[in-house]
């Protein structure tokens, strides 16, 4: 076994598990890129990757890696840097386990992220909440699953995974109605829950007779929604909403979409981007800010309380009798 083999499995087993208690989710991101990393350097040079040499992992080969991503894999920029960071995480482990291995450690510590260009933010207005939350077909199981979800997604903002992993443990239906789920970085949140989505989970809970640790929303035989199940069904509610609601038409809803939709509702309602941010389970008050620069009609009313120049301060005062009499109507 090489030097990589029982450094790569420390790194695992010791510092992300144990030490930093990452989550499932980093755990298996982070497995997924070494395993690719590992598949390409075995494509490259017919080595199996037991027998892959820490020294064989040099920057120009690293390099190599983040190119295949993006050109062969087809992989987004985001992507691609989350794959760096990942790969970049071991080596600066690795720099402490293997000092001798400094100067090629901090060459691959040295490859540098790629610039992410900001994509516009899509969301829904009042008209498309509306219609996506009457396309489902009510009278069925799974027409009430999906429009109980729906309605949670956009009432609370909660991401995709935070809506898979609800349990009813996490539901709270009485006083002071709300839903705990752990978000990013392990953090638990609390958001608060409207009468309307009380109403719907009570209703949910009443047919379903569930344990406190049976998913929220459910698949047919029980189990806990994948992300993509979520995904496909949102999809294909919003197919069947464009019927009444044209604007909806050809526009990609997804399960992100719909948490857009609730930060620009509160936005629109006058919310402090600060609460929003406690709100979404957002790191950061900043990371809010995106829908404010995403969101015209706010920059128009802004626009219409400015003064325009070359304008005396004060109230339009008619000269005219006439003119005065009309104003004072």
């Amino acid at each position: 076994m090489t030097l990589l083999a029982p450094t790569l499995e420390k790194y695992f087993a010791e510092h992300l598990m144990r030490a930093l208690g990452a989550s499932t989710h980093t755990i298996a991101a982070y497995r997924d890129t070494w395993r690719l990393l590992l598949a390409h350097v075995h494509e490259s040079t017919a080595i199996s990757p037991d027998k892959i040499e820490l020294t064989m992992l040099h920057s120009a080969r690293i390099t190599s890696f983040i190119k295949h991503l993006e050109h062969e894999r087809g992989n987004s920029t985001r992507t691609r840097n989350a794959r760096l960071a990942a790969v970049r995480s071991f080596f600066a482990y690795a720099a402490y386990q293997h000092p001798e291995h400094a100067e090629l450690i901090a060459r691959v510590l040295a490859i540098p992220q790629k610039r992410v260009d900001r994509s516009d933010i899509d969301w829904l207005t009042e008209d498309q909440i509306k219609a996506l939350l009457a396309a489902p077909d009510r009278a069925t199981r799974t027409g009430r699953r999906d429009h109980a979800l729906i309605l949670t997604a956009i009432t609370t903002g909660l991401r995709v995974t935070e809506l898979t992993g609800l349990t009813w443990e996490h539901i709270h239906l009485g006083p002071g109605a709300h839903v705990i789920c752990q978000g990013k970085g392990r953090k638990n949140r609390a958001t608060p829950l409207s009468p309307e989505n009380v109403k719907t989970l009570t209703t949910l809970r009443l047919e379903q007779r569930p344990s406190e640790h049976d998913p929220v929303f459910p698949t047919r035989t029980g189990a806990r929604m994948s992300t993509d199940a979520v995904a496909q069904r949102v999809s294909l509610h919003a197919v069947t909403a464009a019927n009444t609601e044209p604007s909806l038409s050809g526009k990609n809803i997804t399960p992100h979409v719909l948490r857009h939709s609730t930060a620009m509702r509160m936005l629109h309602a006058g919310i402090e981007t600060s609460v929003i941010a406690l709100w979404l389970g957002h790191e950061s008050a900043e990371t809010t800010q995106i829908y404010v620069h995403a969101d015209l009609a706010l920059k128009e009313k802004a626009l219409e309380r400015i003064r325009p120049t070359n304008t005396p301060p004060g109230r339009y005062a008619p000269g005219d009798k006439l003119l005065a009499f009309l104003e004072a109507l």
